[in-house]
C-alpha cells in the first residue's frame, strides 16, 4: 500500500522487499525502494517528497552486507528511524515466510493481516 497521506514509512532496497510486505501489511504505509543505493541527491529527494524527519521510519533491509551498509547509512541519516530486522535464517527480506515479516511488522507497532500473523493466510514467498 502506497499512500503519500500516511505517517509510517517503511524503506527497503527493493522491488521485491516492497511487494512481500506489501502482502502482509494491512494499514496504509509507504514503502520506498532504494534499490540497494544512497545518495545524497536521493536521499535529499526523498526527505523533501515523504518529509521523513516528520513521519515514523523504519528501516527494513537484507540481512547481508550491502543491507548492512544501507542500515548504518539510512541509520545515521534518519536517527529517529526504528530498525526491522529480518532473520539471518532468510537474509533477505523477499525471501522471509510472511508468518515471520507479519510478527517483525507487529513488534513496531505496524498493523497486518491476522490471518498471516497467525499462519492461516497464504504462502507466497
Amino acid at each position: 500500500m502506497d499512500h503519500v497521506d500516511s505517517d509510517k514509512i517503511i524503506i527497503v532496497e527493493g522491488l521485491t522487499d516492497k511487494r512481500q510486505i506489501s502482502k502482509v501489511i494491512n494499514e496504509h504505509v509507504i514503502i520506498i525502494c532504494t534499490n540497494g543505493t544512497f545518495g545524497i541527491e536521493r536521499f535529499d529527494e526523498l526527505l523533501d517528497t515523504y518529509n521523513l524527519d516528520e513521519k515514523d521510519v523504519f528501516i527494513m533491509v537484507d540481512e547481508d552486507e550491502p543491507g548492512m551498509k544501507l542500515r548504518k547509512r539510512l541509520g545515521h541519516e534518519l536517527p529517529h528511524a526504528k530498525h526491522i530486522y529480518v532473520s539471518s535464517e532468510y537474509r533477505e527480506v523477499a525471501k522471509t515466510p510472511p508468518q515471520m515479516l507479519a510478527s517483525a511488522l507487529t513488534q513496531k507497532g505496524i498493523e497486518v493481516d491476522p490471518y498471516i500473523l497467525g499462519g492461516l493466510g497464504p504462502d507466497f514467498v
